[in-house]
């Protein structure tokens, strides 16, 4: 691998050696460790640190009867889990799969998904996890890109790939169906999908390319698994991000960066009763760093299940999965809590033994958390975190009994620094660019130097694009993206603001800021709404924001959608909102 793509650690000493910060003293430069939750270390011991193997291997072991995966009214234990994991790897080691070797798995949140992660880190192998809504173009990217070798692929997409082979190199193609894993029932569950997804295009895959998931698993079972010599510094993900902004380039993710950040995370969630079953609503994509780390990997490590959501954009179906089985934790972002507090039925879903819910991916508004509270009697712990950082950075105290608005504070090990233009630190309260070091920031990114040089500052930081303010007490508080930034008249708007101020009117539903050209200005604020209520017009909403926002801040157009352009994971997209360019 070119070294000119790996991020050096090494050089940043241990706790008991760590010198003097040139920067500031330690207090003045870590001033969250006076606040952090009782019985939270200040730092983690990274070299204590094993891999995604060890994590495995150990619940598989301690937790054997208990459920792991919970989907479509069935359950995956992890001894069930363990077994087919091991069959996967067996076979494919037996088609080649070397240490190193990139397997790309093309799967929303269905049993499958779980066996091929484990399956593949047992093999020694390193997960290009790819988003099953990709087109021909975006999947031969990505797999040209990361030279992954191997795809695993919900059958349903099989015209996709079938679309891009002409442009690709793989040597196998393991198509899945949404049910396998399951037994019996599994095999329901398939015969069942065909049937309603003939509308789907035929597809030909050349023979001998594809083989399917089963037929993989029963061969591995008779086959030897070698055990593979994998190590904490060794790549487990290729994580690609960017892809609404440009090209996608891929996160190196190593078993340690994703390890810390279980650990972090652990130790700052802690769990009241390990002998307590624990349920993660896992609605979220699992290929999207958030859920992949925060609820697949973590609720994993200590015993939990996962209940999986394969279409979180059916909500008649997720409010119905969610009325009939317990839960004790959910991971969203602000769009999941916005269509579930809006959802007709939300009312036979049991929020009684929510422990704590955690939101992320993108800005939750304050309007939505207070009605969240409202409907389930529990805060939204808000953190930060990015595809780079493994991926929490920062988030809330455990405890909060309101929503602060605030990101939180850095977790144990990991420093954030808020620098301007030229990379200098600015005063505390002054807005500037969100910069990280800890052992959850990424390697690099994969075969791009160049990237990997512009990401990083002088003194080892990862520049996040992100611009926030850090208050007295060490929290910090996102301001917005840098690139989402709206200058009108030399006045820095940040949509995240505005948004929040629009979201707490009674007639919106949801809504998005951008900018626009302007020839007076420069450029104006433009405002997208989906209505709650009909009747609302763009001048009593504009009126609504003149009593809370300076002039310049309120949106000079409002244009009404019946829905707003979104990602998988539920980002609105902006980019494509921008792309519509009212006119001044």
């Amino acid at each position: 691998m070119d070294q000119a793509n790996v991020i050096d650690h090494g050089a940043r000493p241990v706790p008991s050696e760590r010198q003097p910060d040139p920067l500031n003293n330690q207090a003045a430069a870590h001033p969250w460790l006076a606040s952090y939750p009782p019985g939270v270390p200040a730092e983690i011991d990274v070299a204590r640190l094993g891999t995604l193997v060890d994590l495995f291997e150990t619940s598989a072991t301690a937790f054997a009867g208990r459920p792991a995966i919970l989907c479509f009214g069935s359950t995956m234990t992890y001894a069930t889990l363990s077994q087919q994991a091991r069959d996967l790897a067996a076979w494919l080691q037996a088609e080649g799969l070397a240490k190193g070797d990139r397997v790309a798995v093309m799967l929303p949140n269905v049993p499958a998904y779980a066996v091929a992660i484990f399956g593949v880190l047992l093999a020694g192998g390193t997960i290009v996890n790819t988003n099953p809504l990709y087109t021909p173009r975006e999947l031969t990217h990505q797999l040209n890109d990361s030279g992954a070798r191997i795809l695993i692929v919900l059958e349903n997409f099989g015209p996709t790939v079938a679309g891009a082979l002409p442009d690709i190199a793989l040597d196998r193609v393991v198509l899945v169906g949404p049910g396998d894993g399951l037994g019996l029932k599994g095999r329901v569950i398939n015969l069942a999908s065909r049937h309603v997804r003939k509308a789907v295009p035929p597809f030909r895959l050349p023979e001998g390319l594809a083989v399917p998931f089963a037929a993989a698993l029963n061969r591995g079972r008779a086959l030897p698994r070698a055990r593979a010599k994998v190590d904490p510094e060794d790549l487990a993900f290729l994580q690609y991000t960017g892809g609404t902004t440009g090209i996608a380039k891929a996160a190196m993710l190593s078993h340690r960066n994703i390890m810390a950040n279980v650990e972090q995370a652990q130790l700052w969630f802690g769990s009241k009763d390990p002998s307590v079953a624990r349920c993660c609503v896992t609605a979220l994509p699992l290929y999207h760093i958030f859920a992949l780390t925060a609820c697949f990997f973590q609720f994993m490590r200590s015993g939990g299940s996962c209940l999986l959501i394969p279409n979180p954009r059916d909500c008649d179906g997720m409010v119905k999965t969610l009325s009939r089985t317990p839960f004790t934790h959910l991971m969203g972002v602000n769009t999941l809590f916005n269509v579930l507090i809006n959802h007709p039925k939300i009312g036979t879903v049991d929020f009684s033994k929510l422990d704590f819910v955690v939101g992320g991916g993108t800005a939750v508004q304050r309007a939505v958390a207070e009605r969240w509270k409202a409907l389930t009697g529990n805060t939204i712990i808000e953190g930060y975190g990015l595809s780079e950082t493994s991926p929490v950075v920062c988030v809330n105290p455990r405890g909060i009994r309101e929503f602060s608005g605030t990101i939180g504070f850095p977790l144990p090990s990991t420093e954030v620094s808020i620098r301007d233009a030229s990379g200098e630190p600015v005063p505390a309260g002054e807005p500037g660019e969100i910069c990280v070091r800890g052992p959850q920031v990424m390697r690099g990114y994969w075969n791009r130097p160049d990237e990997t040089a512009r990401a990083m500052t002088a003194d080892g930081f990862f520049r996040t694009g992100d611009i926030a303010i850090r208050l007295p007490d060490g929290q910090f508080k996102i301001v917005d993206r840098m690139k989402d930034m709206i200058l009108v008249s030399g006045f820095n708007v940040y949509p995240n603001e505005v948004e929040d101020v629009l979201a707490a009117h009674p007639g919106v539903l949801e809504c998005a800021v951008v900018g626009a050209p302007s020839p007076e200005t420069g450029e104006m604020v433009v405002a997208h709404v989906v209505r709650k209520d009909p009747s609302l017009t763009p001048d009593t909403l504009r009126a609504y924001a003149r009593t809370q926002l300076t002039g310049y801040k309120v949106p000079r157009n409002v244009v009404f959608h019946e829905t707003l352009p979104k990602t998988n994971v539920g980002k609105v997209l902006r980019r494509m909102l921008r792309d519509e360019m009212p006119e001044a």
